[in-house]
C-alpha cells in the first residue's frame, strides 16, 4: 500500500508484512496510549485490540491525540478506531469498550504483544501480573505525570527505574506477592516536579506512548 511505502523503504517487505500480521492490544487509550496505539497504526500494525471504557473530557484536550472541543463527550475507543480506519482502511480492530478488571474480556483474545497504558493502579498491576501468568509478550507506561523533560524518558527493566513513584508502587506489590519478574517498562529518570495535582505535559506523554510503540515493533520485526 502507498501509504506506507517509505516505511517498507527503510524497513524491507518482509518486516512489513510481519507488522502487518501482527497483533497488538492497547489496553488504556489516554496520553500516553493514545499515541502509541495511532503510531502502531502508522507503522503498519494490521491488526489491533484497544480498550477504554472513558469519554473524553476538557481536561484531556492538553494531552490526548483524539481530544478537541469537538470530542468532549465521546467515548475514547470509539474515536481510536475512527481514527486508525483513516490512517489504514485495511486495518483489523477490536474495540473492547470496558475497563480492564476481573471481569475483563481481555483474555478471551489472541494478541501478540500487549501495550499498557493504564492509569488505575490496581487495575494496572492486575494487568501486568495477568500477562506473566499468561506468558503474553509485554511492556507498561510507568508514571508520566509530574514530568515535564522528555529527553529523560527510557526503556528499563522494573527493577532498574528511579524517580518513578509508580514504578516504586507495582515493585513493592509484587514483593509482597513474592513475584520474581522483570518485564520492561517506558519510564522517566526525571524527579518529579513539586506540584500539589498531577500535572501533564504532552511532550512527555505522547513520547511515552511514541516510545513504547517503538519497542513493540522493533520487537516484531526481530522474531
Amino acid at each position: 500500500m502507498k501509504n506506507f511505502e517509505r516505511l517498507e523503504f527503510l524497513i524491507g517487505k518482509a518486516a512489513l508484512m510481519k507488522l502487518n500480521n501482527a497483533t497488538v492490544a492497547v489496553i488504556g487509550l489516554g496520553g500516553v496510549g493514545g499515541f502509541c496505539a495511532v503510531t502502531l497504526a502508522r507503522c503498519g500494525i494490521g491488526n489491533l485490540l484497544i480498550q477504554d471504557y472513558d469519554i473524553v473530557e476538557a481536561s484531556n484536550i492538553n494531552r490526548q491525540i483524539i481530544a478537541n472541543c469537538d470530542t468532549v463527550g465521546k467515548k475514547k475507543s470509539d474515536l481510536l478506531a475512527v481514527e486508525i480506519k483513516k490512517i489504514n482502511p485495511q486495518s483489523r480492530i477490536t474495540v473492547l469498550d470496558e475497563p480492564f478488571n476481573e471481569s475483563s474480556r481481555l483474555f478471551s483474545h489472541n494478541f501478540d504483544y500487549l501495550a499498557d497504558a493504564i492509569d488505575d493502579i490496581n487495575n494496572k498491576y492486575l494487568l501486568i501480573k495477568k500477562c506473566i501468568q499468561e506468558k503474553v509478550a509485554f511492556i507498561s507506561a510507568m508514571g508520566a505525570a509530574r514530568k515535564i523533560d522528555w529527553r529523560q524518558l527510557t526503556v528499563a527493566t522494573i527493577d532498574a527505574t528511579a524517580y518513578d513513584p509508580l514504578a516504586k508502587i507495582i515493585r513493592r506489590k509484587m514483593r509482597a506477592d513474592g513475584i520474581v519478574f522483570q518485564f520492561p517498562v517506558v519510564t522517566s529518570r526525571e524527579p518529579p516536579q513539586k506540584t500539589s495535582k498531577l500535572g501533564s505535559y504532552m511532550p512527555v506523554t505522547a513520547m511515552a506512548g511514541i516510545i513504547m510503540a517503538d519497542y513493540i515493533i522493533k520487537k516484531i520485526i526481530a522474531d
